[in-house]
């Protein structure tokens, strides 16, 4: 789902490792990955909140319209963002596990003190 969604792939995965299996998904040579993980022995729950959020911020008009796309099409559902700024220039979606992607139009920029 992540994979045609997000564009991205199976970077390393393991099994049983002291009791857990785990999977890396991302792109070759980024500085970050997701990391899905199952403990064998005590299996947890999905309990996501309406604000855990992974935040891609796409620019390019058409490179966005194409992400959202793809959400759509690997199984992603959309869904109005909790906090509503996320729907001014952006969508919500979620996956099978409640699980939110945000997929912002506008480039990223801090707003941190200096």
């Amino acid at each position: 789902m992540y994979c045609q969604g997000l564009g991205l792939h199976i970077i390393d995965r393991f099994d049983n490792h002291q009791g857990f299996d785990g999977v890396m998904l991302g792109m070759e040579d980024a500085d970050y990955h997701f990391e899905f993980t199952y403990c064998r022995s005590h299996p947890v729950v999905p309990t996501p909140t309406h604000e855990d959020l992974a935040v891609f911020y796409l620019p390019i008009l058409s490179v966005w319209q194409s992400a959202c796309a793809n959400l759509k099409t690997a199984g992603f559902k959309r869904t109005d963002a909790f906090n509503p700024y996320w729907d001014i220039r952006g969508h919500t979606y979620i996956d099978h596990d409640d699980y939110r992607i945000v997929l912002q139009h506008d480039g990223w920029r801090s707003v941190a003190s200096p």
